[in-house]
């Protein structure tokens, strides 16, 4: 039989395609196969008459096929059982994970206080009660789709929207037991009285999320006009020459800020950037403006500017003893100072920044001849974007805010949010809009709305980067967003009435009142967290109320491929995205409500955290570009300061611990999303119950905290 068979392999080796059939059971044999063509699977009607010639040959064939297709399911079976195999112990190995977190994490409830965040801590009881609200809401779904899965297996089968309500209100009497009855009464009262104002609520948030999709969509466009007439603001050209330098172009006098608050891990590379501008010394002073309340980090940072004083730069080091007003009070603090006079702009950097030696060329020229203009803002880049999924997906909203968002508003309106960092200022401008104030936890925002009502302008420089730092986990990247979505509702509530008596035009104030405040930093968080987060759920319970799958699929899908055209390399992460935004509106909406009503924690401003993972790198290519050193001056000892920094971080890993949070919004969340998907499962309602269903899982991670890196 062997022969034959290798007569018959060697006869038809031309025919089909090979196939290579691999077993990962060592107990199974590994053999090349031919795979089966299409003719090899069709038997025309010629070869069933072309007679007893042919039977031999149609019966090899036959067989042949057979065997093939034998062995292709086999292999087709044995990948399917591999695929279980793995899947069966990756939700092992997360069930281990969620079981450890479990045991050893922390919930956002517990209001112990941070020694390393010098803002207010939030009220548990005002923190508490929106997560009462999901957790109410929860169990209600639990209890109602035990009631729904009940009601089907006795034979209620309602598809949404198109229920049999002529059956219900017909036969209404006429069931034959209790649960009928109160099913059929539950189906009434759904019908009459809960389905017609969840409905409105579900198309007004449609309406709204029509609106804001259509504000991105003109935004996309004016980006891709500016892309496609390469508009790009130039500078004037200056043929002044330095005195010291001997070189050609503008050199104002400017001031450099550096505001910092226990920046032990990013100080270095930010005060060695800033050191290395390539200005005339003689024209620039840097602020070294230290928040600090740790004494170890004071005495690292006072340490760092005295080296840099040696080593012949323009440096001073700023502490506050009354440490009121956060950063904006830091600056404020800062600008009193007698000698600020004498300089004409401040560029502002975090202590995390690290701008390019030309930063100050490439930014401050655009002043000149320009007295309206009050503001030059630079585009963030990050060191890390790439560390973990969760810088990834901020990079995306990141690179959409900077390359669309800011860079059409500067071009067609000359106004745009500042970036409270990476940014020059003119003096005068700051001045004329009353300067830094305290009332809000987004000074930045605040100083750049009252200088636009003041009328100064705005430009964006999209070409110029600086680098910095995204936050690595997610409780620092929560405390972030808090704050940046609180206290733009606190400023609107501050200076709506500014707005209304300001003498800019009318295009303006809409801008600003409708776009600027109430569409995107109100509207957005509202209908992304009450559209898909409640409503969406609710209809799977209340299947008279519907959502088109144009609005829970179609639409979401398209908003997040234009988000995340600023960075096509993140085109894989375009799913996670779209699921890790709507996680995120939890938070964004929490913030946003708190901000507009001043609830307790409106006010909250916590550091965010640092890593310094690109520090060492970063200054030592700094330190080594500095060619020059005055005499009887000492290099910095930079094996010293980080011989000490280690010290330190040992000492803190024996006290403290890296830990995860659990945060409970989130996970109750989760189940009540997968308690809709199981529930949408009874109406057959395919898109409905794969968005839920990836949602909840979305929300489990998040709220497990299996996302980004733990923190201490």
């Amino acid at each position: 039989m062997a022969p034959a068979s290798f007569d018959w392999w060697k006869k038809d080796s031309r025919r089909g395609t090979p196939v290579v059939v691999k077993m990962e059971n060592p107990n199974w044999s590994m053999v090349e196969l031919e795979g089966p063509s299409e003719e090899d699977f069709l038997i025309s009607d010629s070869q069933n008459r072309s007679g007893d010639n042919n039977s031999s040959h149609n019966n090899k064939s036959r067989n042949r096929n057979a065997k093939q297709l034998t062995w292709v399911l086999l292999l087709k079976a044995h990948r399917a059982a591999g695929c279980l195999t793995s899947i069966a112990s990756t939700f092992f190995s997360l069930g281990s994970a969620i079981r450890r977190r479990v045991a050893s994490g922390r919930t956002d409830a517990d209001n112990e206080p941070d020694p390393d965040a010098p803002g207010i801590n939030e009220d548990r009881t005002i923190k508490t009660r929106f997560y009462a609200f999901i957790k109410v809401f929860f169990w209600l779904s639990v209890v109602l789709l035990v009631f729904e899965v009940a009601a089907y297996f006795k034979g209620w089968h309602f598809g949404a929207p198109k229920l049999q309500l002529e059956y219900v209100f017909s036969s209404r009497f006429s069931f034959k037991g209790t649960f009928d009855l109160l099913y059929s009464s539950w189906v009434l009262i759904r019908v009459e009285y809960l389905a017609p104002p969840l409905q409105f609520l579900a198309d007004t948030c449609i309406f709204l999320f029509l609106i804001q999709s259509l504000d991105r969509v003109i935004l996309c466009l004016g980006c891709f006009y500016i892309r496609l007439k390469r508009i790009k603001p130039v500078a004037k050209q200056d043929d002044t020459t330095d005195l010291e330098t001997g070189e050609k172009g503008f050199f104002p006098m400017v001031l450099v800020q550096i505001p910092m608050c226990n920046e032990k891990e990013v100080y270095q590379q930010s005060i060695a950037a800033v050191c290395n501008l390539d200005w005339p010394k003689a024209k620039i002073l840097i602020q070294v403006l230290d928040d600090s309340d740790d004494t170890t980090a004071q005495s690292l940072i006072k340490e760092e500017v005295h080296k840099w004083q040696q080593d012949g730069a323009n440096i001073v080091y700023r502490h506050r003893i009354i440490r009121d007003g956060y950063k904006a009070g830091n600056l404020k603090s800062a600008m009193n100072c007698s000698y600020v006079k004498d300089y004409e702009f401040v560029a502002i950097f975090d202590a995390d920044f690290q701008p390019t030696p030309d930063f100050l060329k490439r930014t401050v020229p655009h002043f000149k001849d320009n007295e309206e203009l009050g503001l030059v803002q630079a585009r963030w880049s990050f060191v890390n974007r790439d560390e973990n999924l969760l810088t990834r997906l901020q990079n995306i909203n990141l690179s959409f805010h900077f390359e669309v968002e800011q860079q059409v508003n500067g071009v067609f309106i000359n106004f745009f949010g500042f970036n409270g960092t990476a940014g020059v200022w003119r003096i005068k401008a700051l001045e004329d809009s009353g300067g830094w104030m305290e009332r809000t936890t987004v000074e930045d925002m605040d100083i750049a709305v009252r200088a636009h009502l003041q009328g100064w302008k705005f430009i964006f420089l999209n070409d110029v980067h600086c680098q910095c730092e995204l936050p690595e986990s997610y409780e620092a990247y929560r405390k972030q967003q808090h704050r940046w979505h609180s206290g733009p509702m606190q400023l609107f509530r501050l200076c709506l009435p500014d707005i209304i008596k300001s003498k800019i035009s009318i295009w303006k104030k809409f801008n600003l009142i409708f776009l600027f405040f109430l569409l995107r930093k109100l509207i957005l968080p509202f209908y992304s967290f009450t559209l898909f987060c409640i409503i969406l759920p609710m209809t799977m319970f209340i299947p008279e109320a519907e959502l088109p799958n144009w609005v829970v699929c179609y639409i979401p899908a398209t908003m997040s491929f234009l988000n995340i055209l600023p960075a096509p390399k993140s085109f894989p992460f375009i799913v996670p995205y779209l699921l890790f935004e709507n996680t995120m509106s939890v938070t964004k909406f929490n913030a946003m409500v708190s901000g507009l009503f001043q609830l307790g924690s409106a006010y909250e401003w916590v550091v965010t955290k640092k890593s310094g993972r690109s520090s060492e790198g970063d200054l030592l290519s700094l330190v080594e570009r500095e060619p020059k050193h005055h005499k009887g001056s000492s290099e910095p000892n930079l094996s010293g300061v980080k011989m000490e920094l280690k010290q330190e971080e040992e000492k803190a890993s024996k006290k403290k611990k890296k830990h995860n949070r659990i945060y409970l919004k989130e996970l109750t969340l989760a189940f009540l999303l997968l308690t809709a998907s199981a529930r949408s499962l009874l109406s057959a309602q395919g898109i409905h119950f794969y968005f839920l269903l990836f949602q909840g899982i979305s929300f489990l991670l998040v709220g497990l905290d299996l996302i980004g890196e733990q923190v201490n």
